[in-house]
């Protein structure tokens, strides 16, 4: 069975690293059968696309995904819909879209999406279009030439992120790490439900949040009271209750037993919360602590800035690098996404 996922292209490594992360995680075998700018085609081995609703629940750098119905170059759709046993797949409600991915393809999608609704409308009698909200959606991707249809199978919600940015929360710090890329990098440690993850430095409790939604145990740690209190606030006002937030040193943390994942975005640069450490000494001195705390098949997810030489930072540590992911913020800034396991 084949499976399509847009993926977002606000980066070029990140949505692909995030799905085979899920995928792992949730234990779907798969194989890659086609990998472009913004679409992923897989083929599971499941019979049912249903299995992949919780990967798609877990997603933030993909926008939708849908079970492959037909393939073929563009000039052939028309006879291909016209053949297809829509009977079989269009039982209740349903509507048509088309997506165009680049602008080589001569179809208007607004007439192909009428003349394709047709189709399925003759096809299909007694089954009325929804334009709104329909139970059935067909989606059209048009690229280079060649047409793939397929039944949404589920959508990313964008309006989770756009309610839980870090200014909408009851706590705000500036600095904050976006939902989106939060949740990306807990993913990204291949965490599951029930098994507990870490942040050392919590800040206002962003990736705990995320965490936690994905149905994980979540311990967070600050420096600063404020931010432990933030984050407690923050956790509770996202209906987060698996929870243990306290005021701690990452230098000095010790924890009762070991974490399945570490995920954390420490402070950059000289600052208070730091106790005035500068961040190379502050970035050592907790990898020696952390790589006491992980699992020894556990991962862990840093978010760093491009100036900072991580490989100097974990020498010395059992810490070594399996993975990373450049994400430029501005012109002088590029921070660096980074999968770290105990070797």
């Amino acid at each position: 069975m084949e499976i399509a996922l847009l993926l977002s292209k606000e980066h070029t490594t990140l949505p692909l690293a995030e799905v085979e992360a899920v995928m792992e995680c949730e234990g779907i075998n798969y194989q890659i059968k086609e990998e472009d700018e913004g679409l992923l085609i897989l083929d599971i081995s499941h019979e049912t696309p249903d299995v992949m609703m919780k990967v798609i629940k877990r997603l933030s750098f993909t926008h939708e995904a849908f079970h492959i119905l037909l393939q073929n170059d563009e000039d052939k759709l028309i006879s291909e819909v016209e053949k297809y046993p829509w009977v079989d797949i269009v039982k209740s409600d349903y509507a048509v879209r088309v997506k165009k991915m680049d602008k080589k393809s001569q179809f208007n999608t607004s007439k192909l999406e009428w003349e394709m609704g047709s189709i399925i409308n003759k096809a299909t009698p007694g089954v009325k279009v929804n334009l709104e909200d329909p139970s059935i959606f067909i989606r059209t991707i048009l690229k280079d030439g060649k047409v793939i249809v397929g039944q949404r199978i589920g959508q990313i919600s964008k309006k989770h992120f756009f309610n839980l940015k870090p200014h909408k929360r009851p706590f705000f710090y500036p600095g904050s790490m976006s939902p989106k890329l939060a949740r990306c990098m807990v993913n990204l440690t291949r965490i599951e439900k029930g098994q507990t993850l870490l942040d050392p430095f919590c800040g206002t409790g962003g990736i705990l949040i995320e965490a936690g939604i994905v149905g994980a145990r979540v311990i967070g740690t600050d420096i600063d009271y404020k931010m432990v209190k933030g984050t407690k606030e923050n956790l509770e006002h996202c209906g987060i209750n698996d929870y243990e937030v306290f005021r701690e040193d990452a230098r000095k943390l010790e924890l009762p037993s070991k974490v399945d994942a570490i995920v954390t975005d420490p402070p950059y640069g000289i600052s208070a919360s730091t106790g005035g450490e500068k961040s190379e000494d502050l970035y050592q001195q907790s990898m020696q602590s952390l790589q006491g705390l992980l699992k020894d098949d556990g991962l862990m997810c840093l978010a760093t800035p491009h100036y900072l030489d991580l490989e100097e930072v974990l020498a010395g540590t059992k810490f070594k690098i399996i993975e990373q992911h450049h994400i430029k913020m501005h012109k002088s800034l590029t921070r660096v996404i980074s999968v770290l396991a105990i070797s």
